[in-house]
């Protein structure tokens, strides 16, 4: 914690020094704070990750490395403080975008694979990155793959702590 320290002169010659440890300003998150939390993410009443048991989720904010809606709800809360946070899809992971869905020929995949509804596949770009594509609907002789983001069109509630600012 940050220490403060203010000196007050007396007409008799003395000088009281008063130092006080607590939360000012510089205690406080905003954009290029360095930032550590802890953090449950839940979806639909579904848990879907959680770094209790875990290292706090560490980041600076303002700099991309967590989705905006969440980021920018945080702004101002100090260490200790406790939030629940709601971030709709628009400053999440976006909306279901319907151009994001692609239908493939069974004979894409490989011999003797059984896709299924739900079926998350990783699938490689010609550039060597790795993606997920889960499969919406399987038909007689296509697969019908979403490629949006898992929780696309999704609201997230975090639960979450502030365990340091810097």
């Amino acid at each position: 914690m940050g220490q403060f320290i203010s000196r007050l002169g007396l007409s008799v010659g003395l000088v009281l020094i008063f130092i006080t440890v607590g939360q000012g300003e510089n205690m406080m998150i905003e954009t290029g704070k360095k930032v550590k939390l802890d953090y449950t993410l839940t979806v639909g009443g579904e848990v879907i990750d959680t770094s209790i048991g875990k290292e706090p989720l560490a980041y600076t904010s303002g700099d991309g490395t967590i989705i905006p809606g969440l980021d920018s709800q945080m702004r101002g809360l100090q260490i200790g403080e406790e939030r629940t946070v709601f971030v709709e899809p628009k400053d999440a992971y976006g909306e279901v975008d319907p151009k994001a869905f692609r239908e493939l020929p069974k004979s894409f995949f490989p011999q003797g694979f059984e896709p299924q509804n739900g079926m998350v596949l990783e699938m490689k770009a010609e550039d060597g990155s790795v993606f997920p594509a889960s499969i919406r609907e399987v038909k007689d002789s296509t697969v019908v793959l979403d490629f949006n983001h898992p929780l696309a069109g999704q609201t997230l509630q975090f639960d979450v702590k502030i365990v340091a600012v810097e």
